[in-house]
């Protein structure tokens, strides 16, 4: 991913260390989804005072915005910290390469081979993306999670800014996500590319996954589930692993968060 150094939310007008280290906390907001001041000090060795100068500059210019964490979010007893994450202004600050170029390459794909061209074309570029990617050794729950970390880093290699989180509960699984897309605005109008990469994912691991959010639709991010062994209660119940995935996924896009 590459940041515009003319008019990126790190830029701000700001040079030298000030400008690196904004850099490095318009990283953080897009692949954290939504962090607190502490969190970024923390993760930097900066003070919070520090962060909050950078941040207050960033909401300012309407790059970033600031929200009371969630019931859920809350550590320990006082005020609820607030948690800053990128506007949509801010993330349109962060390079979509020959966005319209792709666009009418891709229009004019589907005008001369059909939708099954676009498929195909579709498919190719995430196979690309993924090739090399090694399969999950075995149907082992850390197995899988080491491939879907292969997974995410090759995506964060070609600029979707991708981490990976493990989730409990009646679910079971790997949450992939997605903090960027460097080709949202043109998923928008092609969404082919988005279940694309959802059905390569699912082959390259070797398991039915499910996409519960998406950036070309609006989400904070691009959350792909990976479940592994279902508990026993879910087994018996399927119907409250299933809602307890919706009602986590919700929680996600809440907090996002970015793809």
């Amino acid at each position: 991913m590459k940041i515009r150094p003319d008019d990126s939310p790190a830029s701000g007008g700001i040079s030298g260390q000030d400008g690196q280290t904004r850099r490095v906390i318009v990283r953080l907001l897009l692949e954290s989804g939504s962090i607190t001041a502490a969190e970024i000090g923390r993760r930097l060795g900066i003070s919070a005072a520090g962060v909050r100068r950078h941040l207050d500059a960033l909401v300012e210019c309407g790059d970033a915005e600031a929200n009371p964490a969630a019931a859920w979010q809350q550590v320990g007893r006082g005020r609820p910290a607030k948690r800053y994450r990128l506007t949509p202004a801010g993330r349109a600050k962060l390079e979509h390469t020959y966005d319209d170029l792709a666009s009418a390459a891709m229009r004019q794909l589907r005008e001369i081979g059909g939708d099954e061209a676009v498929l195909a074309f579709a498919r190719r570029r995430i196979d690309t993306i993924l090739a090399g990617v090694p399969a999950p050794v075995s149907e082992d729950d850390d197995a899988v999670e080491a491939a879907a970390e292969g997974v995410a880093d090759a995506l964060t290699r070609a600029g979707y800014a991708t981490t990976t989180a493990r989730v409990g509960g009646p679910i079971q699984g790997i949450q992939i996500c997605q903090h960027h897309c460097p080709v949202s605005h043109v998923a928008e109008e092609f969404p082919e590319l988005c279940e694309a990469e959802r059905q390569a994912i699912s082959e390259v691991l070797g398991t039915h996954v499910q996409r519960l959010a998406s950036i070309a639709n609006g989400d904070c991010a691009c959350t792909t589930h990976v479940p592994l062994t279902l508990t026993a209660s879910s087994a018996l119940n399927p119907s409250s692993a299933s809602k307890s995935l919706t009602s986590r996924s919700s929680a996600s896009n809440q907090q996002g968060a970015s793809v």
